[in-house]
């Protein structure tokens, strides 16, 4: 069948299936509403994709307030703030908004008199045992408003987060250096990492204010955490202008937490991100925590670049065969066993939805497809949606029906070979299909996606030697694969992407002309209303295999 006649015909309800509680069936309505669609020419991956979005809308439960909330599933039964309620309900916003808001709001809704934000929510509350921050809040809850509006709910999450973060600098800087401090291990949800290896999981007595007086070695000064606040900051000053309330003192607090970062978490002979004790020693275990600094903005591009020639892409370290572990590779702490929870090694699927924003903040697209491919292999073979999978072989963790391996499917395609809407109001029409990587097994030849944007009904094809951008029934493009088309929340073209490591030559059909075009792997073009613009061309920065090199394609 054509690929188009495919997607049109595909209906949503039928394929996800029967969603039997009021929340659930609520979120499923939203997603319907999107008008999100998912084709493919394998019915494997179709099928997973559905799956993850009837199991996506059953995660969404009723919560203590009376309306829904987003849970982190698996073992999870509650929303947890490091995951949960920052970068799944960032996800999830792209499809349920307001399933989305909701769950942002609770944390708002519950946090206590002093200001602290709680870790996580259950259906019957809240609970304020430790901070656990990973991925920032603030920005979070920043893309949602820039994607759907409602200043009563910007000015609602502005306000807690502003009082959280005065909590933070009151109990977590005990050491008066400007970053943030993880009492325990659970503070960033590394649950068994050797990070913290003889470290409390827990707060002492249970106090997130408090640390164990008795540890050796804490409290630590947390990259992550300190990154967190950092990029919170930002936000928190992009908010304020917004809401007509601009304060300066945003812009000075988040160039303190940066200049703390890089002063006592940087390690300038490793070129890495490590917790420092209580003894001023640095902390020397290469874990996750440089993606997560990376993904809140820590960094330029010569640092974002550094990181991925001397770790993220260096197959010793954390470029494994479904990259990325949680571990680097050859750390002696490094675990392959993936069969409980463990941030000791196994890849993470909340890793896998974390990373992408340093990519795109860095602009290079090409090299997170790298990320991409293998995961959504694996991706088209799974049952249960684990929180984990095995680096090694691609097989299925810990745990099922885990809502950021579920997201996990939808965010890929949609990044890959779909139609993505960004916060800053483009639109990305990736001419990518998720081939395979495994056994020599096809995952899609073709794939039809489909959004609704404003009102108007967005499909787009990408078949093997042309893609196709329909807007309202009517072809609005027509381009080769291996792109990215960028084009304004209208469909106006706006410019092109390079996203593969050769040179693409071509044409794009937009509006009856033809209108050539050759780009690099992450160039950007832009379009001048005529032709065809380079603004950027960073080259590509290729795997390595041991020590960094200076390779740039």
């Amino acid at each position: 069948m054509d690929m188009l006649a495919k997607l049109r015909e595909t209906h949503v309800e039928s394929r996800v299936g029967e969603v039997e509680t009021r929340t659930g069936r609520a979120a499923l309505d939203e997603f319907i509403r999107s008008g999100v669609k998912f084709a493919a020419s394998h019915p494997k991956i179709e099928g997973v994709y559905y799956r993850a979005v009837r199991d996506l809308a059953r995660c969404v439960v009723p919560s203590a307030s009376g309306g829904g909330m987003l849970i982190e599933g698996a073992v999870f039964l509650g929303a947890w703030l490091e995951s949960t309620g920052t970068i799944s309900a960032e996800l999830l916003s792209r499809f349920c908004p307001e399933a989305a808001r909701l769950t942002f709001e609770l944390f708002a809704d519950f946090q206590r008199e002093d200001g602290l934000i709680p870790y996580k929510l259950l259906p019957g509350g809240p609970n304020f045992r430790q901070v656990q921050m990973v991925s920032p809040l603030a920005r979070s809850v920043w893309n949602h408003y820039c994607l759907h509006g409602n200043k009563g709910f910007l000015e609602k999450m502005y306000r807690a987060i502003s009082r959280n973060d005065q909590w933070l600098e009151k109990y977590r800087n005990t050491r008066g250096t400007g970053c943030v401090e993880a009492f325990c291990t659970f503070d960033t949800g590394s649950d068994a990492s050797p990070r913290f290896w003889q470290v409390p999981d827990t707060p002492y007595g249970g106090d997130p204010a408090r640390y164990d007086p008795d540890s050796p070695v804490l409290p630590f000064l947390a990259p992550d955490m300190t990154a967190n606040v950092y990029c919170q900051r930002k936000y928190l000053a992009l908010m304020a202008r917004e809401l007509g309330i601009p304060d300066p003192s945003w812009e000075a607090k988040a160039r303190q937490s940066r200049e703390s970062l890089m002063r006592y978490c940087y390690d300038e002979t490793d070129h890495y991100f490590y917790d420092r004790d209580r003894h001023d020693r640095f902390v020397r275990i290469q874990s996750d925590t440089l993606i997560r600094v990376l993904a809140c903005e820590a960094g330029d591009d010569a640092l974002f670049e550094d990181a991925l020639r001397r770790y993220l892409l260096n197959t010793k370290k954390f470029f494994c065969r479904y990259p990325i572990t949680t571990i680097a590779m050859d750390e002696p702490g490094f675990s392959q066993s993936f069969q409980f929870n463990s941030w000791a090694g196994q890849v993470s699927f909340l890793t896998q939805i974390r990373l992408p924003h340093a990519f795109d903040y860095h602009h290079r697209p090409v090299e997170l497809t790298w990320i991409q491919y293998p995961i959504i292999a694996a991706l088209s073979r799974f049952e249960k949606f684990p929180g984990s999978l095995d680096a090694w072989l691609g097989h299925e963790g810990y745990g099922e029906n885990y809502t950021p391996t579920m997201l996990c499917v939808l965010d890929y395609l949609e990044r890959l070979s779909g139609i993505f809407p960004t916060p800053g109001g483009d639109l990305w029409f990736t001419a990518l299909v998720p081939r395979g990587i495994d056994h020599g097994e096809s995952v899609a030849e073709e794939t039809g996606y489909s959004r609704m944007v404003d009102n108007a009904r967005f499909e787009f094809v990408n078949q093997r030697e042309l893609s196709g951008v329909y807007k309202n029934g009517e072809l609005l493009y027509q381009f080769p694969p291996g792109v990215r088309v960028v084009t304004d929340r209208r469909g106006a073209l706006r410019g092109l992407i390079g996203m593969s490591v050769r040179r693409i030559t071509g044409t794009v059909v937009y509006q009856g002309r033809n209108i050539p075009f050759a780009v690099s792997g992450n160039e950007r073009l832009e379009y001048s209303g005529t032709s065809f613009v380079s603004i950027a061309n960073p080259g590509v920065i290729p795997p390595n295999y041991g020590e960094p090199d200076t390779l740039t394609l």
